[in-house]
């Protein structure tokens, strides 16, 4: 295998007509990483990845690959390999035929590219079916084709676009092991386009929230998820509520803040200091939050509301309170903690949680106002 490659695109802005799909972005995925590119249909990440794989043209700015900047090179000359969301695979063709195409077009004589075929269906555990055509093959072995077609031309970095959207929910989990697992053991760049968090979550070293064009933040999956920048990155993501108020006060290094109809929240003061006035928004993980049966007590970091949802998830229960505000405020309990005392439709209740577990988002509300689709909901 080739040496991973570094991908880095500066200033990158690419144009339909009057339609902005991406707008002056900044982003190094470095060798070796695997990338996901994440965000609702239409924020411009299956663009991106075309622009790198060379089948768009940015508007302006530039698309480098180890340093060189790619943009006007063909596909073929750029050390980049596409699988595409339907596979694209050959019907009439075999699977060892189909993963050797490339080689075919590339001038490889037939015995040479059969062998090196070969070798790759081995590598993705699919030797066994080199012999059948692709109407022969459940979902997850078409992809494994594809998936080795891609590589066989020995590319720097791979560019996937939704590789696991057309699988059932349980080949999804096996085939998103398989992915992590083949490029720690080929150490090249993977650049993957979902809009599926926990899909994301699971793979990338490199998580590129994205929406309107634009990059709401880059970071580890840990980053993202337990650090969001903005209300749409913590919403998006999941697995938080997003609460804003206005500063009354700092003192001895805390943040006091006042939540319309929902009372106080008091967290630790981070620099950039809020003043005194100022709105800020704030995420509390749901899984850190407990539950009261009363709604009589303190007042701070605590919101009271009545159960509007009961969901079991095996092991937590995601209790859905609806309070003052209009904006939904979840609990993840764990199983043990909900049925040792468990709360039903209609109860009023208080849920509580540390001034610790406050994570002040710096970004504020961001940018969009599209409805969030929250695969961790």
């Amino acid at each position: 295998m080739q040496q991973p490659g570094e991908v880095d695109l500066v200033n990158c802005t690419k144009s339909f007509g009057e339609t902005l799909a991406v707008d002056g972005i900044n982003l190094k995925i470095p060798a070796g990483t695997y990338c996901c590119l994440l965000g609702p249909s239409g924020c411009g990440k299956t663009t991106i990845l075309r622009m790198i794989a060379g089948h768009e043209t940015p508007t302006s700015g530039e698309v480098r690959i180890d340093g060189e900047n790619v943009v006007g090179l063909p596909p073929g000359r750029r050390g980049t390999a596409m699988m595409f969301q339907d596979y694209a695979l050959f019907p009439h063709l075999t699977c060892v035929d189909n993963v050797a195409f490339n080689l075919k077009a590339s001038g490889v004589p037939k015995p040479k590219r059969r062998e090196q075929a070969h070798e790759m269906l081995a590598r993705v555990q699919m030797a066994a079916f080199a012999d059948r055509v692709p109407a022969q093959l459940s979902g997850g072995q078409k992809q494994r084709i594809a998936l080795a077609r891609a590589l066989i031309t020995n590319p720097r970095v791979l560019l996937l676009d939704e590789p696991l959207s057309a699988l059932d929910e349980f080949l999804r989990l096996q085939m998103r092991g398989e992915l992590r697992r083949m490029q720690r053991d080929l150490g090249i760049t993977f650049v993957h386009v979902t809009h599926t968090q926990p899909e994301a979550i699971a793979l990338a070293d490199l998580v590129v929230v994205m929406d309107h064009g634009h990059i709401e933040q880059a970071a580890s999956a840990q980053e993202v998820y337990t650090k969001p920048l903005t209300a749409y990155v913590a919403r998006f993501m999941g697995g938080q509520n997003v609460l804003a108020g206005c500063v009354s006060a700092v003192f001895n290094g805390v943040v006091v803040l006042d939540l319309p109809e929902r009372g106080r929240v008091e967290f630790p003061a981070i620099d950039p200091v809020p003043r005194t006035g100022a709105t800020v928004h704030i995420s509390v993980r749901r899984d850190r939050i407990h539950l009261a049966k009363q709604t009589v007590g303190e007042s701070v970091n605590a919101v009271s509301g009545r159960v509007r949802a009961i969901e079991y998830q095996g092991a937590w229960v995601k209790v859905t309170l609806e309070g003052a505000g209009g904006e939904d405020f979840v609990v993840n309990l764990p199983d043990s903690e909900f049925f040792a005392d468990p709360v039903n439709f209609g109860d009023a209740v208080r849920a509580h949680w540390s001034a610790g577990d406050v994570h002040p988002l710096s970004g504020g509300a961001g940018r969009s106002d599209r409805p969030y689709a929250s695969g961790q909901n």
